[in-house]
């Protein structure tokens, strides 16, 4: 029994919402998609977020933007992200989304994308607190639903401030803050740091989550011993090993690692992925969207083969011609 893991390892409260496995899916724009989120869901995450979601609503006719809200038939509790910087428009986005069957609302101040910093938005609000503090206050006015926010530890590393933004967080109402052991300023170079996401933990009485780095199940219980976060982020790791939620969660409680899936069930879970992908956007768009996933997929295999694999799978233009290859790849040599 991994003791001092599993006495972390507690469910995670957000409103009315019990979250048992406290391991959420970090919401990655082109990556947790409907299918996606489903399938980490089955394997072992707790909570997933869709990809971010523009707050301006005239832009939300276009299909990319459809396929990114939040359906009602999905699984519970159904978590979007919304980014903006106008604070009423932000509240209008929060209570469109709550419309159409959204049940946590989160709010991105985390995103080092220029286009999105360019706008003010994302982590580019990290710069301004007083706008900081108008649009969480704005949002959780808004809408009758926990309303959590994602953040970076500042803007650069001389002006980390997640400790300060994290009071305006709590005092506003924000029922759990995601940071990411980033500054805008590093991106995604070097390595996350937790101390001022332990620090942050410490100050605040609002759950805290700890994202950046979570790699593996050793470093999901370094982290979570460290910081003493209330539930883990896991945002690229999961790309290409959704399994990975399953392997944490057992390592976490337990002290002991779970047995590497076996290619035929990696070829099962696959296989359901595909099959929603293509389900989900029409088997033109879907054979496209597959490709990256695939790539990802392959990118965990130990095979000198697989850049020519990946080729192959690449040029295949239907959704049949990609199940059985997916098939033959994943057959016993």
């Amino acid at each position: 029994m991994n003791t001092k893991t599993a006495a972390l390892f507690k469910p995670l409260h957000l409103g009315p919402y019990c979250i048992q496995t406290p391991l959420v899916l970090a919401p990655m724009a082109g990556v947790t998609d409907r299918p996606f989120r489903q399938l980490c869901l089955k394997l072992g995450a707790g909570l997933a977020v869709s990809e971010m979601v523009t707050s301006d609503l005239s832009l939300w006719h276009t299909r990319k933007s459809q396929q990114r809200l939040i359906h009602q038939d999905e699984a519970e509790p159904r978590m979007v992200q919304i980014a903006g910087a106008d604070p009423q428009q932000m509240a209008q986005a929060a209570q469109a989304n709550q419309a159409l069957g959204a049940q946590i609302i989160d709010i991105n101040m985390g995103c080092p994308a220029k286009k999105v910093c360019k706008k003010a938005a994302g982590s580019a609000l990290l710069r301004d607190e007083t706008l900081v503090a108008q649009i969480l206050e704005a949002v959780v006015q808004a809408v009758d639903l926990p309303v959590t926010l994602k953040i970076r530890t500042g803007w650069c590393t001389q002006t980390r401030n997640a400790r300060r933004i994290g009071y305006l967080a709590q005092e506003a109402g924000i029922q759990a803050l995601t940071i990411h052991g980033r500054t805008r300023a590093d991106k995604f170079l070097g390595q996350a740091e937790y101390d001022t996401l332990a620090e942050v933990k410490q100050a605040l009485q609002i759950p805290v989550i700890a994202n950046g780095d979570i790699t593996c199940a050793h470093k999901a219980a370094e982290v979570l011993q460290y910081t003493q976060a209330d539930a883990l982020m896991i945002g690229r790791a999961a790309q290409g090993q959704p399994w990975i939620f399953q392997n944490m969660a057992h390592f976490l409680r337990t002290g002991e690692h779970l047995t590497e899936p076996s290619l035929m069930q990696k070829r099962t879970w696959i296989t359901e992925h595909l099959q929603a992908v293509h389900a989900f956007y029409g088997e033109y768009l879907g054979v496209r969207i597959a490709r990256k996933h695939v790539g990802w997929y392959l990118q965990t295999y130990a095979t000198e083969q697989m850049q020519a694999a990946r080729a192959t799978f690449n040029h295949l233009e239907n959704a049949a011609a990609q199940l059985d290859w997916l098939h033959a790849f994943h057959q016993p040599a």
